[in-house]
């Protein structure tokens, strides 16, 4: 299976972003998606599963939850915007992480790509697929793609669409 991931979009959707994940079998968005109907222009284009993050209202609350959990090919994965990263977790995260531990964790909000594993947590692998929208300090928009085949996960690319400033 492969997965197309992006957060923090504010209501900005790169029409590159069709184009590198055509290919995808479903998008995963990590919050701050900004609108409905730029969750519904995914969800037209494929599969789409998402939380909503702090910037998102009640619309999109009402569809989208705060935590997804859920497997995929023998990866137990847990998508929620705000979790801090290894091992700075936030308070609430590192709580969820006492009781649950998922294969692959994936958090939006700081706008940070990041991709590392966490090693005091069954060697889990964390993904922040950093910003896709033009709000925010980050300078280059970035994507993240990669596999999930067997309980494995590989070919990670890291996309980059340009500088925020375009759009």
């Amino acid at each position: 299976m492969k997965i197309g991931l992006l957060s923090d979009t504010h209501n900005h959707l790169d029409a590159k972003v069709f184009k590198h994940f055509d290919d995808c079998d479903e998008i995963w968005h990590a919050g701050d998606i900004g609108t409905l109907s730029l969750l519904d222009e995914l969800q037209n284009f494929k599969k789409t599963r998402a939380v909503y993050g702090n910037i998102d209202g009640d619309k999109i609350r009402a569809v989208c939850p705060e935590d997804l959990w859920f497997s995929v090919a023998g990866i137990n994965v847990w998508i929620t915007h705000i979790g801090g990263y290894p091992p700075k977790y936030n308070k609430r995260t590192k709580e969820i992480l006492k009781t649950r531990q998922p294969d692959l964790m994936i958090c939006g909000h700081s706008h940070i790509l990041k991709i590392m594993r966490d090693p005091a947590i069954n060697n889990m692998l964390y993904i922040n697929p950093g910003a896709a929208g033009i709000h925010g300090f980050h300078r280059v928009k970035t994507l993240v793609k990669f596999e999930i085949l067997e309980a494995s996960i590989s070919n990670m690319q890291v996309i980059e669409l340009g500088q925020r400033a375009q759009g």
